[in-house]
């Protein structure tokens, strides 16, 4: 459950959330990190992690401190190179696995969780897009421990598509300008690609190592739902990369498991909260909370309304759950035959599992506190966390045009779009 555990803090190793002050790179890892060899074995890990890092979450959240220790474990145990095909050195689990593993987390911590979303997505980019030495490369960085963070969205765009930031090329050089928002995960990277467009509007992901000269990244995040999610900016003055490490944006050009993957990461995110949100809902009602007076019942658990109230959160849990894994095994069969209809397919079951998670994270959230009464809103437990959290995290991208795209696709015969929030 949530409440707060007072432990001593070292804030000097903690940076602070919604802080402009620049945050020097993260150590390297001494070691190769371990190297997952089945599905199986991911979800075991996951397990363990999980149970490692739930205890700190309410703690974490409170101070607002970055899961620095749990972030370096977590890499180090093989997770963040689970989706690394086999021929390349990783194990290639399937997209069913990977969504479990992110859930489990995410009833953790979804912050934990979150940062991993766009590491694991640039993997997939690179197999996608790479070329031999790039996946070699690149791919080697991971399984040696090293972590990807982003630079991708911009907050004063015109929209989450359209990039400002620059790219121009000096020799076997690619120089770099712009600023980035909502870098989940570039403060505590080794790593960090950037989306950059060139003078005729090409897209490229520059593999920029975290310490490379003109990079300033600082922790200004300053969302009340997802808090220790590094998330804040990233500005890029005439930073310099090597050619050899330019990916061109290329695929959403053609039909690839790419916006998918993307989506079911984020709903395996709201599917993590809800269920966390349910397990110490429960948790508080059989040891803290009192039975309505009208019930005539000696315990809050025994009250027939909180009964079915809950069973209908687990209805629903397990219904977004199944989704997610049916959607899990469409991005399955769209990586190996990557054709419109495989694709479209994977895209509109990962939408609606979209659905499904967002609608019960949210519910889930907010029935915790009509159900375990007004002393869960406490500060000492903070579980608001909860609905925080999952407030936050669903505008990632909207669900009522998953609707419209889901509906579209099954009244009207049109594939949904091919971008990363699709």
């Amino acid at each position: 459950m949530g409440i707060i555990e007072k432990q001593p803090i070292d804030y000097t190793q903690h940076p602070r959330v919604n802080s402009d002050d620049p945050i020097p790179p993260r150590p390297r890892p001494q070691v190769p990190a371990h190297v997952i060899r089945s599905d199986d074995e991911a979800i075991a890990v996951a397990r363990r992690l999980a149970a490692d890092f739930a205890p700190g979450a309410a703690l974490r959240d409170r101070e607002g401190l970055l899961p620095i220790a749990e972030i370096d474990a977590y890499s180090q145990s093989g997770l963040w190179g689970i989706n690394i095909p086999k021929a390349y050195g990783g194990p290639g689990v399937s997209y069913r696995t990977l969504a479990r593993v992110i859930a489990i987390l995410a009833a953790a911590d979804p912050s934990i969780a979150q940062i991993t979303q766009n590491h694991l997505a640039i993997n997939g980019h690179i197999d996608l897009d790479g070329t031999e030495e790039q996946k070699k490369e690149f791919f080697g960085w991971v399984l040696s421990g090293l972590r990807f963070g982003n630079a991708f969205s911009e907050l004063n765009s015109k929209n989450v598509a359209a990039f400002e930031t620059r790219i121009s090329f000096d020799g076997d050089e690619a120089v770099v300008n712009g600023e980035k928002f909502y870098t989940t995960g570039a403060l505590l990277s080794h790593v960090i690609p950037i989306v950059a467009v060139d003078a005729q509007e090409q897209g490229y992901l520059v593999f920029a190592e975290r310490d490379t000269p003109g990079i300033t990244v600082t922790n200004n995040w300053s969302s009340f739902g997802q808090r220790t999610t590094a998330s804040g900016s990233v500005r890029i003055d005439n930073v310099r990369v090597p050619k050899s490490r330019l990916l061109p944006v290329a695929a959403f050009d053609r039909p690839t498991i790419a916006g998918p993957v993307s989506q079911i990461i984020q709903a395996a995110i709201d599917a993590g909260i809800a269920r966390g949100a349910i397990e110490d809902a429960i948790a508080f009602i059989k040891t803290q909370s009192r039975p309505w007076i009208d019930s005539g019942k000696e315990t809050a658990g025994e009250d027939p309304f909180t009964i079915a109230a809950i069973g209908d959160l687990k209805i629903k849990l397990h219904a977004a759950e199944a989704l997610l894994g049916i959607a899990g095994e469409a991005i399955d069969v769209g990586l190996e035959n990557p054709t419109e209809e495989t694709i479209a397919d994977a895209t509109v079951k990962t939408a609606e599992a979209k659905v499904l998670t967002t609608e019960i994270a949210i519910l889930a959230t907010n029935k915790l506190f009509e159900l375990a009464g007004t002393r869960s809103t406490l500060a000492k437990h903070n579980l608001d966390r909860h609905w925080r959290n999952a407030r936050a995290h669903t505008l990632h991208d909207p669900v009522r045009w998953k609707f419209f795209h889901v509906g579209n696709f099954y009244l009207n015969g049109i594939n949904p779009p091919r971008h990363p929030w699709s």
